[in-house]
């Protein structure tokens, strides 16, 4: 994550990580006194009262501040309380250039992700009926077939809780042009992702899992998804400003709220997902605000009072001290209280929504522009945390492990390891050069993570309150670790998102010890193709040859040839894969020629370089040829190993258009 340079208060974005269980192996250590969390009677009643005026004054001392320093648009805010709204608010603006402000009624937000909470809601709705089974094999409501994972098979109750083991799909998710959006049933046969983790095991948040319980949901209905959810969520919600369908339906394309990367700069194309179920919902902010009443409301007129307690209070938890998974809703309890959550992004729109089921309490809020740097998340957590502080205080008392233990603890974390959604099978594995996180340990023995970083954009400092079980220093997130054997294999977050867990990395794929070697090589490599012609011209300038036989020479060209060649494969790859990343409209196909090309130039050059710098170090060390020359030959065939390694384990040696 990156953190805010002129907004240093709202920190960096909060990563979201997450999960696995906390084994007898991690129990069996020193004990701790036990974490306590409980609530404060002694502060509840000094809190604010939750209305109107008391949140609309805290609202106007934030929320336009953090939108002018993070160079955001617009946003909207709705607080609901005992089936009624305490205060729905807009600020900024709608649409910049015209001036149109944000209105909470009728101004339309992208929701991304947040629209899987309708698709939840859908399911739960025909689990009620008896029109699903949630821990039924789902290629019974299917037309086509998801194949088991070591002989079990996914459930629905996999899918809302996110342990179905697939891959991440990239290809195809996303589009501008309305006519690259397929039916649902085509986008979800086109490409079946892999799976990688047996079903209920690993928390792996996925888009094409949501989509396949969309799907069931139109097979067991009889109808599209569109007009299910019209009909049995939009309409009995009274969600008068909400729609599934793209493009949208001309009555509220005027409502529509321009998309921002940045307030000062151009509105963004209107953004559309071919996985209509995980991420499609255009909705206003007064419609969400009545979305969470029904759910507040013991479901409302959406569920049934046990249907809905089931959905909230059926929790996943996959290391026990952190938050879990509800089905569909995720855990993101705070000050003492059960809250459950969903966020959404995507390019341009970023909202979130929150719930206190006990408290009868809902807060929600969405933003048309990802701000400098990704301000977004901070300004919607800093929300949420303040929120809770303001209305609903607490006092936190943690036990603590002794210092001793701590710091073995602690050792024991040093690593380095890969989220567990992520691209496993194609050539985007290779992002993750970038993309793995260490856990190394500051000048004290604490544990140091590479990624979610506190608001102040540093490192968070982490105290252990039990064993294998930390806490930042005077803060709320918490982080847990799996112990096997005596070896830490995974661990988890738990503010933000129990849907992702960090599994160690093996040490062959370890960005820790590749990434430095391959960026050496790399250098080797272009040092030499740039050398080739200087030398050359230099040898031209002074009348001088080389002094090499005709074998040795062709030895020579070859490898300084091949190690251009390197080098300019490895720059097509870095250009390619930034353009996917750019700009998700390319992830349609169209460059699919440029793809296959890189992939039939990959192996030919990596292997050739591989062989030519063998074929020269042999010339090199059995002919009289300097010390430098005997140096640069293994450096030479050392960089052309280290590259070969790299296109074979992060998969940029393979054919295929998945990804």
């Amino acid at each position: 994550m990156r953190v805010l340079s002129s907004c240093g208060w709202l920190g960096a974005a909060l990563l979201a990580l997450f999960a696995g269980p906390l084994t007898t192996d991690a129990m069996a250590r020193p004990a701790a006194v036990p974490a306590v969390e409980a609530r404060d009677a002694a502060t509840s009643g000094s809190a604010p009262v939750l209305v109107k005026s008391d949140v609309d004054a805290w609202l106007d001392g934030y929320m336009p501040f953090a939108l002018r320093r993070g160079d955001a648009a617009g946003a909207v805010v709705v607080v609901v309380k005992d089936g009624a709204v305490v205060t729905q608010r807009g600020f900024g603006y709608a649409d910049v250039a015209a001036r149109r402000p944000v209105d909470p009624e009728t101004t339309l937000f992208r929701q991304a992700s947040v629209s899987k909470l309708i698709t939840w809601t859908a399911v739960m709705q025909l689990v009620e009926q008896g029109k699903i089974d949630l821990d039924r094999d789902v290629n019974a409501y299917l037309d086509f077939r998801i194949a088991p994972f070591d002989g079990k098979p996914v459930t629905m109750r996999n899918l809302m809780t996110h342990t179905a083991g697939f891959e991440e799909v990239q290809r195809g998710l996303n589009s501008y042009d309305p006519a690259k959006i397929p039916s649902l049933g085509a986008a979800l046969k086109r490409q079946v992702p892999h799976r990688i983790f047996a079903p209920g095991t690993t928390p792996a948040y996925s888009n094409f899992g949501t989509s396949l319980a969309g799907y069931i949901v139109e097979r067991v209905s009889g109808l599209s998804y569109d007009d299910y959810v019209e009909r049995n969520i939009f309409a009995p919600a009274g969600m008068t400003r909400s729609s599934f369908r793209q493009p949208l339906p001309a009555a509220l394309r005027p409502l529509m709220a321009s998309g921002y990367m940045l307030g000062s700069g151009e509105p963004g194309k209107f953004e559309l997902s071919s996985f209509t179920p995980s991420g499609a919902m255009t909705a206003s902010g007064a419609d969400m605000g009545r979305f969470m009443i029904a759910h507040l409301a013991d479901g409302g007129a959406l569920l049934k009072p046990a249907t809905a307690a089931q959905m909230h209070n059926t929790i996943l938890r996959l290391i026990p001290p952190l938050n879990g998974m509800a089905l569909g809703f995720y855990e993101q309890n705070i000050n003492g209280r059960k809250a459950l959550s969903h966020a959404g992004d995507s390019l341009n729109f970023h909202s979130q929504l929150w719930i206190f089921p006990e408290e009868k309490v809902g807060i929600y809020m969405s933003m048309n522009a990802a701000g400098m740097q990704n301000v977004s998340g901070p300004i919607r957590s800093h929300l949420f945390e303040a929120f809770a502080d303001r209305y609903f205080p607490f006092a936190q008392r943690d036990g603590r492990v002794d210092a001793a233990t701590a710091r073995e603890h602690a050792r024991m974390m040093v690593g380095t390891y890969n989220k567990t959604r992520r691209l496993e099978s194609s050539f985007l594995k290779a992002m993750e050069l970038a993309g793995q996180v260490t856990v190394s340990l500051d000048r004290d023995g604490g544990i140091v993570l590479s990624v979610a970083p506190g608001l102040d954009g540093k490192p968070r400092k982490w105290v252990e309150i039990a064993p294998f079980v930390w806490r930042e220093q005077d803060g709320k997130m918490r982080l847990a670790a799996k112990v096997e054997k005596g070896r830490v294999v995974r661990f988890s977050v738990d503010s933000g998102s129990p849907y992702i867990a960090f599994d160690r990395v093996p040490w062959y794929l370890s960005t820790a010890w590749i990434r430095p070697a391959f960026l050496a090589g790399l250098g080797a490599l272009l040092l030499t193709a740039i050398a080739w012609p200087a030398a050359a011209l230099i040898r031209r300038r002074y009348g001088a040859n080389t002094g090499l036989s005709p074998a040795a020479l062709k030895s020579y060209r070859f490898t300084r040839g091949f190690a251009a060649l390197a080098v300019a494969v490895v720059v097509g790859w870095i250009l390619f894969v930034s353009k996917l990343v750019r700009d998700f409209s390319s992830l349609s196909g169209e460059l699919d020629g440029t793809l296959i090309a890189l992939q039939i130039l990959t192996p030919v050059v990596f292997f050739g370089l591989f062989a030519s710098a063998i074929w020269n170090i042999r010339h090199v060390w059995t002919g009289k040829r300097g010390r430098f020359a005997k140096f640069w030959s293994i450096l030479l065939l050392l960089s052309a190993i280290i590259l070969l390694w790299v296109a074979i384990g992060f998969h940029l040696i393979g054919f295929g258009t998945r990804f």
